[in-house]
């Protein structure tokens, strides 16, 4: 099995630092930058995106809600030409310190309430990825799995890499159970590395109720403000690579799939 390994970095704000971000690149494949909405700012981004660049890791846009204070994790209601511009506007900060580096976008995804939204309502996700399509439609959505954002991908011509999020519990239509429940961050690192390996080897995971469902996936994600995100990382790519895999960055893995 070939499959790229993420993490959301970036994700500090000023003097504030979130997450062990240069450990974590030395394990993951693809780095998904906060763009100073959730999290994040043109330091930080700039900081992150000449890390991933050093270490040959892809950047990705991780693009949610103007909410610094509640971490982009608050449901907001905002009008449609509103949000779609921020989506926008986060795309081409990132893009545009990418460039000045001499990095790119290889992908694109959604961040907290404003990803849970999208993934469970075709209306909103939508006029989202039309966004992200009009803004550069070689852009790949890496996005949990979600029947709204692939529909919309596939009518915007955008590809879509369904990623694992292998410390987030899911119900039985595989969308994210809502934080607010309890057990619904999956905290324990045995858990978790089982789960993987439940991943890589069946291709399903168990869901909230017991159940278990398929797990389509190309890619495992880990939050990188996760309690012990590192030595996390390091075991789940270790899951990978004592099985047979390898972990490739999301633009080579989908270049080797096609």
């Amino acid at each position: 099995m070939q499959i790229d390994l993420n993490a959301d970095l970036g994700e500090g704000y000023g003097a504030y630092t979130l997450g062990e971000d240069a450990a974590l690149m030395e394990v993951v494949s693809s780095a998904n930058v906060a763009c100073g909405f959730h999290a994040g700012d043109p330091m930080i981004m700039d900081a992150t995106v000449r890390l991933a660049m050093d270490r040959g890791i892809d950047v990705g846009a991780h693009v949610g809600f103007p909410d610094l204070q509640g971490f982009g994790r608050r449901p907001m209601q905002m009008a449609t030409a509103e949000l779609t511009a921020c989506v926008i506007y986060q795309l081409g900060a990132l893009a545009g310190i990418a460039a000045a580096a001499g990095h790119r976008l290889t992908h694109m995804s959604f961040h907290g309430a404003l990803g849970n939204m999208a993934a469970a309502d075709a209306e909103l996700a939508d006029p989202l990825v039309a966004a992200v399509a009009a803004f550069d439609a070689r852009l790949v959505i890496s996005s949990s799995t979600s029947r709204a954002i692939e529909g919309a991908a596939a009518r915007h011509g955008l590809q879509v890499a369904t990623t694992f999020l292998a410390d987030r519990a899911y119900d039985r239509e595989g969308l994210l159970v809502p934080r607010r429940l309890p057990d619904s961050v999956i905290k324990e690192p045995q858990r978790v590395r089982e789960r993987v390996r439940q991943f890589l080897d069946e291709g399903t995971v168990t869901c909230y109720t017991g159940e278990r469902i398929a797990m389509p996936a190309c890619s495992i994600l880990l939050h990188g403000d996760t309690c012990g995100a590192v030595s996390l990382a390091r075991s789940i790519r270790q899951e990978v690579e004592q099985g047979g895999g390898s972990v490739l960055p999301l633009s080579q893995l989908l270049a080797v799939s096609r």
